[in-house]
């Protein structure tokens, strides 16, 4: 079986480095908060081009102790997508906050910030921009709307670690970035764990208490909560974090193949905006008979995904109570349209001629052409 994401394959690459470092971490007596965790915020922060990165439990509370620390919380509106992962949306609910949601682009799947204006009100303190796939956003724009209507801006950059912004890496822009490092993701752990990346030492030094019951000296300075991030999560991101540009150049690579090979077909493909270096976390394409091959692909041993198949604000959970923009008519299409194809560093070009061979058959059989 092809698998949409395969993180046990990375595991293989780097298994020695892996196992020795985490090793090195059962023998030395701290599991949570020690020299791994601080090694890896300041590797991390070096990376993104940041002053700081502090490490959490996982990528919902990187976003939720970001607004903590900026003092979001009953009364205020944050504004964001409705078209990703429901973790962006619960972590603004956990604080209290009201999350509010646009569409967006067509293209590129992010944020259209043409609707920011129409859902921005004397409540609304953040955008939480959401770099989807791999791909970035319109920062320029998004920022500029921020500095104008003086907001607080927070990337969340869980599907996007390494991926740059006209030669920047994404991440340093706002206020704060906030990624999970979930197995699946481009740079993933062995389990959950999550990291907040900021140019604020104050902003820096609050997340630090907040992620530790709001502590300094033992001491609850905040109301905090327990966010730590474990030694043995850390020196596996720090074996990882070596190899993640090359790692995202093996998913350029594939995704550069499957538009090569697929560009002929009834295939709406991979948009990126000019000046992106995208990362590809996944490489996700629009059909119209989207049940048909995805029952034609697991019969040919390929799984693919579909990321997401119900907006948030479609969900039980939210539908009905939570506030959107008057259209999101590009958010509701996809969701009926889109397929993510298998993409990770260790496919092979074999798995994934496979891959495109199996789409050009299904669409020969079903006599479907672009």
């Amino acid at each position: 079986m092809i698998l949409c994401a395969n993180p046990s394959e990375q595991f293989k690459s780097y298994q020695l480095e892996i196992e020795k470092a985490v090793i090195s971490v059962m023998r030395s007596n701290r599991y949570v908060l020690g020299k791994e965790v601080d090694s890896l915020e300041k590797e991390f922060a070096e990376y993104i081009g940041t002053s700081s990165a502090i490490g959490v439990a996982n990528g919902t509370d990187a976003i939720e102790l970001a607004l903590r620390a900026l003092n979001i919380g009953p009364g205020d509106d944050v504004i964001t997508v409705s078209h990703t992962a429901v973790a962006t949306v619960a972590a603004i609910e956990c604080t209290g906050a009201k999350a509010v949601l646009v569409d967006v682009e067509p293209k590129s799947y992010t944020l259209n910030p043409v609707q920011l204006e129409e859902c921005f009100t004397k409540n609304t303190k953040a955008i939480i921009v959401v770099h989807l796939y791999g791909n970035a956003a319109d920062l320029d724009s998004i920022v500029t709307f921020c500095n104008s209507h003086k907001l607080f801006l927070i990337e969340d950059v869980s599907q996007a670690h390494g991926a740059k912004y006209n030669g920047k890496r994404l991440g340093s822009f706002g206020d704060f970035g906030c990624f999970s490092c979930y197995p699946t993701k481009n740079l993933g752990a062995i389990g959950d764990a999550g990291l907040v990346t900021t140019n604020s030492s104050d902003l820096a030094n609050k997340v630090r208490m907040l992620r530790e019951y709001g502590w300094k000296n033992r001491t609850s300075i905040y109301p905090g909560r327990n966010s730590r991030l474990d030694e043995i999560q850390a020196a596996v991101l720090r074996v990882k974090l070596k190899y993640l540009d090359v790692d995202n150049e093996k998913r350029r690579m594939l995704a550069k193949y499957y538009s090569d090979k697929l560009f002929d077909l009834p295939i709406q493909l991979p948009s990126i905006r000019t000046g992106v270096e995208s990362v590809f976390h996944l490489f996700v394409v629009q059909v119209e008979n989207r049940q048909g091959l995805l029952k034609y692909l697991i019969e040919e041993s390929i799984l693919a995904g579909v990321h997401y198949s119900l907006p948030v604000h479609l969900q039980p959970a939210y539908q009905n109570r939570i506030q959107i923009a008057s259209d999101m008519s590009t958010t509701e299409s996809l969701m009926h349209k889109i397929i993510s194809l298998p993409i990770y560093p260790e496919l092979s070009i074999n798995d994934a001629n496979k891959v495109v061979n199996t789409l050009k058959k299904f669409f020969n059989l079903n006599n479907i052409h672009d």
